[in-house]
């Protein structure tokens, strides 16, 4: 049985510019008193092609937490485009929030993300944008109506079994909600889930990733 249960992740900001920074508000309950911290990733997917330019855009440890519901707000800088394929730029990508215990991943949110030019000059029948591509007119949609949360059983104490292998127990369903209020976008714009977004919202994270933040200590109190 999981000790920590996520009950909601609210995304907020959106949509956005590209270069401002993602936010999650995320609800969870914590079942019984906890020996360690929990760490939080947010992982920006770079291309489909390619796992060497995932981003780690932040990870933070979150303790001590109390038994009870929890709130708090992950925020993560956005990703650094000059570390992103030219052509991958534009787009549909997929951003991950995950939680791990013990170094052991426990939970996995992915969203799907578009991020579009927008310039009244610009005629994308014309062709494409002018290059280089000026970020300042790229705007991020993250679709948070439709996240995908994956769980992975892991060993709590120290003192069980081994966990069986995370492919043969993965469970998944949509306990996330969406932001209230999120202004509908047409039929176009939300047509994101394609053969290359599903592949990569299901690749395992790298254990290797490098790091490119310190990780910082946060106090959470309950709600």
């Amino acid at each position: 049985m999981s000790l920590i249960n996520v009950a909601n992740m609210v995304v907020l900001d959106n949509p956005a510019p590209f270069r401002n920074p993602f936010q999650f508000e995320i609800t969870f309950e914590c079942l019984q008193e906890l020996q360690e911290d929990l760490e939080w990733k947010v992982v920006y997917v770079g291309s489909a092609e390619n796992s060497d330019h995932d981003q780690m855009l932040d990870e933070i440890l979150v303790g001590p937490v109390p038994v009870g519901v929890n709130k708090f707000i992950l925020q993560a800088d956005s990703p650094n485009a000059t570390g992103i394929p030219a052509k991958d730029l534009l787009g549909v990508t997929v951003v991950l929030v995950t939680c791990s215990y013990k170094e052991k991943e426990f939970v996995r949110v992915g969203y799907y993300v578009n991020n579009e030019y927008i310039d009244e000059s610009y005629d994308p029948e014309s062709g494409p944008p002018p290059s280089p591509l000026d970020m300042t007119k790229v705007v991020r949609t993250i679709l948070a109506d439709k996240p995908r949360v994956t769980r992975f059983p892991i060993s709590w104490t120290g003192m069980e079994e081994e966990a069986p292998p995370p492919q043969e127990e993965v469970e998944e369903d949509e306990v996330v909600e969406n932001e209230e209020d999120e202004e509908e976008e047409g039929d176009d714009d939300n047509d994101m889930e394609h053969d290359e977004s599903d592949k990569i919202m299901d690749m395992e994270m790298e254990e290797d990733t490098p790091i490119s933040q310190d990780i910082t200590n946060i106090m959470i109190s309950n709600e």
